[in-house]
């Protein structure tokens, strides 16, 4: 019997993408197992979500560290004793640190709901809708120090000509869900 690979999902809201994310590897379409999620909010939907699913939580609030290196430093513990081989990052509203970045180099991905490098940061698809695009899509690029600059994985484009910025979200949330859910299968095949 193989040992699938563990996957930590961080998340710090309503957890659309962890949902689809884990529902996908309870059904077999990805072979892996979400071992833990990070969350910053105990009061997000997200915590509810997990508990539903069977995954174990490792939830926690900034306030309660004195540094970023703190608290990284406790999620690496929590990482390691899940034996967590790829770290996601969906909709996790914070930027990763340098503790983190080093115990994972490489192993941290993160979505983002823009074309990467345009619309950068927490308003992504409000600031492409204002400014007038008329292509949206969704980024999956590794995480370095930068924001969200590392290198890209994969995109996804799609066409959207109206301005209700509720339905272009949901647009994108569905492309990301799917976007999200190959890319991850590609990373974790092994190579032959």
């Amino acid at each position: 019997m193989s040992i699938k690979p563990k996957i930590a999902i961080f998340a710090s809201g309503y957890g659309s993408n962890f949902e689809a994310i884990a529902r996908a590897t309870l059904c077999g379409e990805i072979d892996a197992e979400v071992a833990l999620l990070v969350c910053d909010k105990p009061s997000a939907r997200v915590v509810e979500v997990a508990k539903e699913l069977g995954v174990e939580s490792f939830v926690f609030s900034a306030r309660d560290f004195s540094s970023k290196a703190e608290y990284e430093a406790h999620i690496v513990e929590q990482l390691v004793a899940a034996e967590a081989e790829l770290v996601c990052l969906a909709g996790y509203m914070r930027i990763v640190g340098d503790t983190l970045l080093k115990a994972y180099t490489g192993r941290i991905i993160n979505l983002h709901p823009s074309l990467l490098p345009s619309f950068k940061g927490a308003h992504a698809i409000k600031d492409a809708l204002e400014y007038g695009v008329k292509v949206f899509g969704a980024t999956i690029h590794y995480v370095d120090e930068s924001l969200d600059g590392g290198q890209i994985i994969a995109q996804q484009a799609i066409a959207y000509e109206g301005d209700d910025l509720d339905e272009l979200s949901q647009m994108i949330h569905a492309v990301e869900h799917r976007l999200y859910i190959e890319t991850i299968k590609k990373l974790l095949k092994p190579e032959k």
